[in-house]
């Protein structure tokens, strides 16, 4: 227990927007204010990143604000549920009041995404890997795939069912990407052109425009608020490598660690959490991380019974460069009960646990409703 509370969340627009950053970081910050109730002017804190490298400051110039705490901390795609566990400590301490955590992306209008990294030159990753020009960071998820499938007995028929549950999840979420189209087939994942074996087209995320924030300030605040808080529980971080001839084993990531942390804060185990919000950049994700956070016992994270990416994740909903700050948007409406026809019934606590590089940092946020 924190004290700490998420008192708003919200999307930008989404899919091929024709909007900058700045503009989709405006709609997102606004939005999640005014689904807190609170304005710009209560405004003391913001983390985020991906504008620049001042990004905390650019924002914050854009709009009009002087916080007294910030961070834009770029760690991939698990800094937003490390930006809680940092918003949450300076909340408690006194540091700011209302902190704002945002992220936009225009990769799609803007056709910015690559396929092939860049590496720093004299790194371990310039000298090993760029010789064989991986694609990044597809390469790399597909190697922990190709020995995931190895070491349990599995084909890719069997990972294309998290593309088919995917699309089935996000044909129930209306600002999916996805939504109106028909059901996925596992014969349509396994035809679709291979990118890098064993993962093809349909096993990658998608790429948009999009982004989203969250608004957090101290729980007693929060319960005078308009929408019905949802409290930090927990968290846990955890950094295992850079490049993958460094990882130690391509099969233990790192969730391992930042789950049994968080859930260790908590005082919860993975029994209690009703939903799960999971980074899914590639099919391979899904049943890692689950593994992982202990839904299911290795090799079994196909088979896992716990609800998870309930809005269609980043494979059918959307998945604008990084995706963390959306998997606790999702969350939060959970626990709010307002997901419509995607809604588990009686949902109380929540897990959002983040991804980035090539499961290079985990980071793992436990929330609940009000008690």
């Amino acid at each position: 227990m924190t004290g700490v509370a998420i008192a708003g969340a919200a999307e930008c627009d989404l899919g091929k927007t024709g909007r900058t950053i700045l503009e989709l970081q405006t709609q997102a910050v606004t939005r999640a204010l005014d689904d807190a109730g609170l304005t710009l002017a209560d405004v003391d804190g913001i983390a985020t990143n991906g504008i620049s490298r001042f990004s905390a400051t650019q924002l914050a110039d854009w709009l009009g604000l002087q916080p007294s705490w910030c961070d834009s901390t770029f760690a991939g795609g698990a800094v937003f549920e490390m930006y809680v566990a940092r918003a949450a400590q300076a909340i408690a301490a006194g540091q700011c009041r209302t902190v704002v955590i945002s992220y936009a992306s225009d990769q799609r209008s803007a056709r910015s995404r690559r396929l092939h990294a860049v590496y720093d030159e004299g790194t371990p990753e310039a000298e090993h890997e760029a010789p064989y020009r991986p694609m990044y960071p597809i390469s790399y998820y597909a190697m922990v795939a190709q020995r995931y499938l190895h070491e349990h007995g599995l084909t890719r028929a069997d990972l294309a069912g998290v593309a088919v549950a995917a699309r089935e999840r996000a044909r129930r979420n209306p600002a999916a990407w996805t939504y109106g189209l028909g059901p996925l087939t596992a014969d349509e994942v396994l035809a679709a052109p291979m990118i890098s074996s064993p993962l093809g087209r349909l096993d990658c995320c998608l790429v948009t425009d999009g982004g989203g924030a969250i608004v957090m300030t101290s729980l007693d605040r929060a319960r005078d608020l308009p929408k019905k808080p949802v409290e930090v529980l927990g968290y846990g971080e955890a950094l295992t490598h850079t490049g993958m001839a460094t990882a130690p084993d391509l099969l233990r990531t790192g969730a391992i660690d930042s789950g049994r942390r968080a859930f260790e804060r908590a005082g919860l185990v993975p029994a209690d959490v009703d939903v799960v919000q999971l980074y899914d950049s590639f099919t391979i994700s899904v049943p890692l991380g689950l593994e992982a956070l202990g839904f299911a016992d290795p090799g079994a994270g196909l088979g896992a019974t716990v609800p998870h990416n309930t809005g269609g994740g980043g494979l059918a909903y959307c998945h604008p460069g990084q995706l963390g700050v959306l998997l606790l948007v999702e969350a939060v409406r959970q626990l709010r009960g307002v997901c419509g026809d995607r809604q588990v019934p009686g949902a109380r606590t929540a897990l959002a646990h983040g991804t980035g590089g090539i499961f290079s940092s985990h980071a793992t946020v436990i929330l609940g409703v009000d008690r």
